[in-house]
């Protein structure tokens, strides 16, 4: 019956837990940083959009106040957040200004296994991608990028869009056809 009463006492001792969203975000982000920047280069194919894309997607976590109540599954939240924005990204990017060859020619990565004729147009189908997926539909280019560039299949993409596995495979296989129609269409005429 004592021991009763001591651990009675030890609750009653023990420090309230509060809870403060600005310590819960930062642990958040030290979890969870790798997960949001793997998942925007993915989609942007640059680390220095992925890193933007890692700041805006914590920033609008602080700004709205974030706390762990308000998010069911943090990953899957994460994930999406990251995937959206950087899809936000390759599309203002996608009409910036173009650079010359000669000014960035010194500081391109050379691979040893690819020629370069075949450097280039693997660069330049990449960016097509890229741009292609800008161009979809917010919905749709999320279920892609996750899919095809985050490897999740389609009961878990279901489950991470609040839909259907059905839903899922048709906006797939919209997608893919549009994308085939624009890589074809570029590989036909030269350009986009």
């Amino acid at each position: 019956m004592n021991e009763a009463k001591k651990e009675e006492g030890e609750k009653m001792a023990a420090p309230a837990v509060v809870s403060n969203p600005a310590i819960e975000l930062e642990q958040v982000f030290r979890e969870h940083h790798g997960l949001v920047f793997r998942a925007a280069y993915r989609v942007t194919g640059n680390a220095s959009d992925a890193e933007d894309v890692l700041q805006t997607v914590f920033l609008r976590l602080a700004r709205q106040g974030w706390s762990s109540a308000s998010v069911g599954s943090i990953e899957s939240y994460l994930h999406r957040a990251a995937v959206n924005a950087a899809v936000d990204v390759v599309r203002s990017r996608r009409d910036s200004r173009r650079v010359a060859l000669e000014t960035v020619e010194p500081v391109l990565p050379e691979d040893a296994r690819l020629e370069p004729d075949r450097q280039q147009s693997s660069q330049e189908l990449g960016t097509l991608l890229r741009h292609a997926i800008a161009r979809l539909a917010p919905r749709a280019a999320e279920m892609f990028v996750l899919r095809y560039f985050e490897g999740y299949d389609n009961p878990q993409i279901a489950r991470m869009m609040a839909t259907s596995v059905a839903s899922v495979a048709v906006a797939l296989h919209r997608t893919r056809a549009q994308l085939k129609a624009a890589m074809r269409s570029y590989m036909e005429t030269g350009h986009e």
